[in-house]
């Protein structure tokens, strides 16, 4: 079993500009986006959130095909590099999926492509991080880092650990019955994690989708099976899914939280409404409105240096204007 790291140094990044790209390592936080839908609000607050932490690191966007040029092209105004990749899908078969949505996540699996990053930090669109944490770039490298996720939402239904209520958040509370073999391994959330670029990897996890039957929690179930051994659980504080506010509110300090990850019901801030259950809280009321307090700030919007522009090759700029403004790097089609 992968020890469980306790603590992890901090260190924040220069937010003053001093750090000169060409000294850093080659790291980058990375998103996906698909569809036309609101969600480049998210990616949008998730960019501005990154800048306003001080972070020295770049947000690269994975899009699909189908993000529309109007969206790509905010996304490049808010200083992300828009990156086109295709879609990576599963094997046909009968498997009923926890949200309907989730088998496009399969094209996550393209960001192991991007080896022009030596590592990366993977967020979703619906996370904001409030502390800066380029530090997790510092940890050892050869593994994989995420925070544990809960099994006691309805959407684990699907699995022996809901139906016994045994949850890896609190294992002391239901003992892992012993007839039912192995206790499970330690399973993270795949809204955020720490990696390694490597076109083996990548074409080793399409393998992986070729023959593993897709499961409930899509490429989330992939990437758990097929990183089981090299998996380091970092603490909560580094992707809080919501539902722990309420499921395991022993193990949140809510002013110790730097990742906050919107994923409950109801609580994607730019369609909040409060009506459904547990957005009522205060707590949840107090994230959301922090969420809005940096997307609405105009003061943390992407202004490029004048030596940023005066250092963009000529022939970039001229592709940039054809483009009317987006870049985007086509990934190559799926083997």
């Amino acid at each position: 079993m992968a020890p469980k790291i306790t603590s992890i140094p901090s260190s924040r990044g220069s937010s003053s500009g001093l750090v000169k790209a060409g000294s850093l390592p080659s790291r980058a936080y990375v998103t996906f986006l698909a569809g036309a839908g609101d969600y480049v609000k998210g990616v949008v607050g998730l960019a501005k959130g990154l800048r306003k932490v001080g972070t020295v690191y770049p947000l690269v966007v994975a899009v699909l095909p189908d993000v529309p040029a109007e969206h790509r092209r905010e996304l490049v105004e808010q200083g992300c590099v828009v990156r086109e990749i295709e879609p990576v899908h599963p094997p046909e078969n009968q498997t009923q999926f926890a949200m309907a949505y989730y088998v496009i996540n399969y094209s996550k699996l393209r960001i192991w492509e991007f080896v022009e990053y030596s590592k990366m930090i993977y967020l979703d669109g619906d996370i904001q991080v409030y502390d800066n944490i380029d530090h997790l770039f510092d940890l050892p490298d050869g593994f994989l880092y995420g925070v544990m996720d809960c099994f006691c939402e309805k959407t684990w239904s699907h699995t022996p650990q809901y139906r016994v209520g045994y949850c890896q958040q609190c294992p002391g509370r239901v003992e892992w019955p012993v007839d039912f073999g192995p206790k499970p391994a330690l399973y993270f959330n795949a809204g955020m994690f720490v990696f390694e670029p490597s076109l083996p990897i990548y074409h080793d996890l399409l393998h992986a989708l070729r023959i593993t039957p897709p499961t409930p929690f899509a490429e989330q179930d992939l990437l758990n099976m097929f990183f089981k051994d090299i998996y380091k659980p970092i603490p909560n504080a580094y992707n809080l899914v919501l539902a722990m506010l309420w499921r395991h509110p022993e193990n949140v300090k809510v002013a110790e939280v730097k990742v906050v990850h919107y994923c409950a019901a109801g609580s994607k801030p730019w369609r909040y409404t409060g009506e459904e259950e547990n957005m009522q809280r205060e707590d949840i009321k107090m994230l959301v409105q922090k969420w809005w307090d940096i997307y609405d700030d105009q003061t943390l919007d992407y202004v490029p240096t004048a030596a940023a522009v005066a250092a963009a090759p000529a022939q970039l700029t001229a592709e940039l204007t054809e483009a009317g403004g987006v870049r985007f790097i086509a990934a190559p089609s799926a083997a």
